[in-house]
């Protein structure tokens, strides 16, 4: 990095699409594979295509409590003249011509039988039944194979598993399943003035590796969370190298243009700087980088910023390298309760506070204003006040090409933190 950079700080500013898509660029997704028990695989990442072994039911199945019957037997079947039927001993294996078996609701339907009449319209006298409406051929039966068929493929690579995607996989009689490992992450905290406890005058007890690596976890990652690394050229590059093993690296701290500010020149040095500096309030002074093929992102060290820009490009880096995408947040529908203010070609990052009214799905109509949340601009809006972004519920974004939103204005509350 040279001198004149350093003296006149940033010209240009990358929109963050563009970083985002220029990074992505550098990330390869691993591939490396294990296999878990289904039990396990919850949030994993689906490795193989994963077929049914067996359908599901694996048998012709009684949807209903009642008797298992030919449905021709109850041809003519009504109120004044019941078709009469005799009956089989409870689940039966098979009904011959003018006979019933007893079923329950999930119990096989015996052989020989096309039909179950409900319990309702039968009724038991002695060793006979009278079923009083007709059924027709697969009534109130399931099919062997109704709900998954032999060989259906379930999921294909890339899937996210879900707690419901565990059940059907149980379901068909797989014990494991083929995942991706997660994509492993070095966390490299940086700062001559970072300390773990007892800080003293000039120095911050570390909180961005700490913050950053539990994100990781949160998307899918493994982290390698670090020792924090003083403001030395030859200490920073040394410890980079020693983790280009990962599946992507990331720095906290040092990534702007001040003589502190090392890490984009030791990324140069180890390979090359894609992008510095990028039109995001608040954190501007990312750094996104590869060395030796490994992605590498420098996070501004002031921690709302580190946050902010953790989650615009860390994040779908993370995703990418475990082999799939990163989804859009969730979102929440409010009212916005004070003006935010913002510079046009800047995508500014508004932590708000949400209360008030909403749906009890979390929803409200947007015609109804009243019936909307509230978001609430915090009162601290530096991008250091860690506080502001804690104890906030969420953000909302404010695109390039407006100066500003307005107070009253529905806008949607990005839940950035939400459990993945």
């Amino acid at each position: 990095m040279s001198h004149d950079r350093r003296e006149s700080g940033f010209k240009r500013r990358t929109r963050v699409a563009d970083a985002r898509a220029t990074l992505l660029d550098a990330v390869t997704p691993h591939d490396r594979t294990e296999s878990v028990p289904v039990a396990a695989a919850d949030g994993r990442v689906v490795a193989e295509p994963i077929d049914a072994p067996a359908p599901v039911p694996g048998y012709d199945r009684a949807a209903m409590d009642g008797y298992a019957v030919r449905a021709s037997d109850t041809f003519g079947a009504g109120d004044r003249s019941p078709a009469v039927l005799a009956a089989k001993p409870v689940e039966a294996d098979a009904v011959a011509p003018g006979e019933a078996a007893r079923v329950h609701t999930g119990s096989a339907v015996p052989e020989g039988a096309d039909a179950v009449a409900m319990i309702e319209h039968v009724e038991a006298v002695g060793d006979e039944i009278e079923v009083f409406d007709a059924v027709a051929t697969g009534e109130n039966v399931g099919e062997a194979g109704e709900d998954v068929a032999d060989g259906q493929r379930l999921f294909e690579p890339g899937h996210v598993l879900r707690p419901s995607d565990l059940g059907l996989l149980r379901s068909v009689g797989l014990d494991r399943v083929p995942v991706r490992e997660p994509p492993e992450v070095a966390v490299i905290p940086t700062g001559e003035e970072l300390v773990e406890a007892d800080p003293g005058p000039g120095e911050v007890i570390e909180t961005n590796g700490l913050t950053v690596s539990r994100l990781v976890e949160r998307w899918g990652g493994e982290a390698r969370y670090r020792d924090v690394v003083t403001d030395d050229p030859d200490a920073l590059r040394e410890v980079i190298a020693a983790d280009l093993d990962a599946d992507v690296v990331v720095t906290t701290g040092g990534s702007s243009v001040g003589e502190r500010d090392l890490l984009p020149e030791v990324v140069d040095d180890l390979g090359e700087v894609l992008v510095h500096g990028v039109a995001l309030k608040p954190g501007h002074p990312v750094c996104l980088g590869r060395a030796e093929g490994t992605p590498v992102v420098s996070l501004p060290g002031y921690p709302v910023a580190c946050i902010v820009n953790a989650a615009q490009f860390l994040r779908p880096a993370t995703k990418r390298a475990g082999g799939t995408e990163a989804e859009p947040f969730p979102t929440r529908r409010a009212t916005l309760g004070r003006k935010v203010a913002s510079e046009p070609g800047v995508r500014t990052f508004a932590r708000v506070t949400l209360s008030g009214q909403e749906g009890s799905d979390g929803s409200a109509d947007e015609g109804d204003a009243d019936a909307l949340p509230t978001a609430t601009p915090t009162r601290a809006s530096g991008s250091g006040i860690l506080s502001s972004v804690a104890l906030a519920d969420g953000w909302v974004v404010v695109p390039e090409p407006r100066e500003g939103l307005d107070a009253g204005e529905a806008v949607d509350v990005e839940l950035w933190e939400v459990t993945e």
